[in-house]
């Protein structure tokens, strides 16, 4: 793979200096601070409307938990920064061909299969600071508001949101190198994304497929029963590096 580590910088320098340096780590962060927040007003808000709605019926709401704060974090996560994460890395490799980029990049002694990988790379780096960051925001915020309980539980599932967020990055290098076009490849990525939530729905997809980590970090904070752990990983590992390869195969064949 020539080129890789001269790719990795270039792409590196891009994210410091656009917007990819803010948006998923914006809404990451964001909600690391906002989500225990959100998770200590809502029930004294929900108990005020249903008072008002109900005609002086007083209706009691237990106060919320760190597992109520950390939950509101997951939710936020798994479905606002994950479509970002989609639409945010959409134009991969279409944009970069065109632009002309890619054209005036692989002139050089780098290849295609550096130049897909080295953007993985990049994006899956920017996840993890992100999730990193929003994370010990949050867990701050939760200790200072609630207590300091459910820190491994609560790390098990940031680091599954990762998984799944590596696995959609690489699958949105995928349909951009395959559909050519930003637009078409940010349909796909959506697309893909409503359909692992729709599988995360049945047993056996939930259970054996990458569709289980879309609610396992839930299902980890909430100490439920009999949770199947390993599969959902190991297929998540597994599609992602899949991707990524099918990416550069799919890109190594194209005319630019």
């Amino acid at each position: 793979m020539h080129g890789f580590a001269v790719f990795l910088g270039k792409e590196l320098t891009e994210i410091v200096r656009t917007w990819r340096m803010w948006v998923v780590p914006g809404i990451v962060i964001f909600f690391g601070i906002t989500s225990p927040i959100i998770a200590e007003i809502t029930p004294g808000l929900l108990s005020n409307m249903a008072g008002a709605e109900g005609q002086g019926i007083v209706i009691e709401i237990p106060p919320a938990t760190t597992v109520d704060a950390y939950l509101q974090f997951s939710n936020n996560i798994m479905q606002i920064a994950l479509i970002a994460v989609i639409i945010g890395t959409a134009g991969a490799i279409a944009g970069e061909r065109r632009s002309g980029t890619a054209q005036l990049v692989l002139t050089k002694p780098v290849s295609r299969t550096a130049m897909v990988l080295a953007k993985a790379v990049s994006n899956w780096l920017l996840l993890f600071v992100a999730g990193a960051v929003g994370a010990a925001l949050c867990a701050g915020v939760t200790a200072v508001m609630f207590d300091t309980s459910l820190l491994a539980e609560f790390a098990a599932m940031v680091a599954l949101w990762f998984l799944l967020s590596s696995l959609f990055v690489a699958l949105m290098l995928l349909f951009s190198a395959l559909l050519g076009s930003q637009a078409g490849a940010a349909g796909a990525g959506i697309g893909a994304y409503f359909v692992l939530a729709t599988l995360s729905l049945w047993s056996a997809a939930r259970e054996y497929s990458p569709a289980g980590l879309m609610g396992l970090g839930d299902r980890i904070l909430m100490d439920q029963p009999d949770l199947s752990i390993a599969w959902p990983v190991v297929t998540g590992v597994l599609a992602t590096l899949l991707a990524v390869a099918g990416a550069a195969i799919v890109f190594k064949r194209q005319e630019l």
